[in-house]
């Protein structure tokens, strides 16, 4: 309900107004009084968009396990789910988000693979200690890989997906170029799709397969 200035105010305030003010002050109380009495402030609701689409049950652990690993101050889990965490962030912030678990693994073999090269290298300069920690994180790294659920695929398996998607381009007319072939197997409800595997490597298979056939 619209609040009501006391009868004294508006007394005293006409009493003391030119003619014109006292029309603007009487036109915008009668304003004010009919939005009031057409739009009262209960029905005015606002409305808030839809809710966020759950987050992936491996990105859920992770944070979870970010609290866990804070108390037991595990300082190689803690590195790992910061870093992980952090680029999921980033992600979000651009054209491509991290938002599957299969996208999730995609970076933690990513993050293993950085790991991997910083452990090669210190072991190079005789930094055993910087080694080590390298390591630990990448035991780390591939625990939560193991542990996620989504499907690996090996070499062989990707090799008759390959031959299939072929079969089934050459069926339908399409010519199986190798970027027709990739984007049968990786597109949305492809093959590929939401399972464990890297582009470069269907794409280093896709490759053995066609030339194979040339």
């Amino acid at each position: 309900m619209a609040a009501r200035l006391p009868a004294s105010f508006i007394g005293s305030f006409l009493a003391r107004s030119t003619p014109r003010q006292t029309c603007r002050f009487t036109r915008s109380a009668v304003t004010t009084t009919r939005w009031s009495q057409q739009f009262p402030s209960k029905s005015i609701r606002a409305y808030s968009s839809e809710a966020a689409p759950a987050p992936a049950p491996l990105y859920a652990k992770l944070k979870g396990d970010l609290k866990t690993a804070m108390r037991a101050k595990d300082a190689p889990r803690l590195a790992v789910l910061r870093a992980v965490l952090a680029a999921v962030l980033n992600a979000s912030k651009t054209s491509q988000p991290i938002e599957t678990d299969a996208q999730l693994v995609a970076l933690l073999r990513k993050t293993a693979r950085a790991s991997q090269e910083a452990a090669d290298q210190f072991r190079a300069a005789d930094r055993g200690d910087l080694v080590e920690k390298e390591e630990s994180q990448i035991r780390v790294l591939e625990e939560y890989v193991a542990g996620s659920g989504v499907q690996s695929v090996d070499e062989a398996e990707l090799k008759d997906m390959v031959l299939a998607v072929q079969s089934e381009l050459a069926a339908e007319g399409v010519d199986a170029k190798m970027g027709e072939v990739m984007k049968k197997l990786l597109g949305p409800g492809g093959r590929l799709d939401g399972k464990d595997v890297e582009k470069t490597t269907v794409a280093r298979i896709v490759k053995q397969v066609m030339g194979a056939k040339a």
